[in-house]
């Protein structure tokens, strides 16, 4: 099979830039348990398996100042916060449906 070169314009986004975006090896499972609705933070930490707290806290940062996700602050006792898909967030959920279906197919 010939390999395909792929020439993208300069103004375009790289693969390199997207997976910046994107974050560390817990992005993916971040967005994917987020896809099921806004979460308080201890709900995301226990519906993530292995995650401890200070990766997910630097995941959500970067993920927030991308803009893939929303930090939603409540002035309660003890302070709420919930975390919520953006439009941005949203349209990568296909994209890690169709990876978790290729790594079903090929990795077990």
């Amino acid at each position: 099979m010939a390999k395909k070169n792929i020439e993208l314009p300069e103004n375009k986004c790289s693969l390199k830039e997207v997976l910046d975006i994107l974050g560390g090896k817990w992005a993916l499972p971040i967005i994917y348990t987020l896809s099921k609705g806004t979460m308080r933070f201890k709900e995301l930490e226990r519906g993530i398996p292995y995650i401890n707290t200070r990766m997910l806290v630097k995941e959500l940062k970067n993920m927030e100042a991308n803009g893939i996700v929303i930090r939603a602050v409540f002035a309660t006792v003890p302070p709420t916060v919930e975390y919520t898909l953006t439009e941005k967030g949203e349209k990568l959920v296909p994209i890690i449906y169709d990876l978790h279906a290729w790594g079903q197919a090929y990795t077990t």
